[in-house]
């Protein structure tokens, strides 16, 4: 897992020419200004979701992580504290193939993530998304989804 900003994605291009494509299209555009829905960046090997909803207190989050594709994740408008804990320290579920998620329970530490952050999540990374910093908020979110 990496947190920074979106100020320093040049430090991460050394990380892989679909990571430093990603994370080159969220410093360059306006977050808050997409449409919620996919964005398309590379085809399939990396792409946007964007999403708005309400932040969930902790107690109704759920862990999860994902084989196929790293997540960066980004909060374009609000705050949301995101979860992170390795996945060998999570008791697991069945692999989803057509999703490409796994369902996982335990626990782990929680960052803080406001506009202009950033968290890269591997599949070694599970995460706890959408979760409340203070009371449930509203929250404009991006996962960017970069083929491994």
């Amino acid at each position: 897992m990496v947190t920074d900003t979106l100020d320093n994605t040049g430090l991460y291009h050394a990380l892989g020419p679909r990571i430093a494509r990603a994370l080159d299209w969220a410093r360059c555009t306006n977050l808050a200004a997409l449409e919620p829905g996919r964005h398309e960046i590379d085809g399939d090997a990396v792409f946007a979701l964007v999403s708005d909803y309400a932040t969930k207190p902790r107690a109704d989050g759920r862990w999860e992580a994902h084989r196929r594709y790293l997540d960066l994740q980004i909060v374009a408008r609000g705050e949301e504290l995101i979860g992170w804990a390795p996945i060998g320290t999570l008791a697991g579920g069945d692999y989803i193939p057509e999703k490409d998620i796994t369902w996982l329970a335990g626990d782990g530490s929680f960052v803080a993530m406001v506009p202009g952050r950033f968290m890269l999540l591997w599949p070694g990374d599970a995460h706890m998304p959408g979760i409340a910093a203070n009371e449930p908020s509203p929250v404009r979110k991006l996962v960017v989804k970069i083929a491994v």
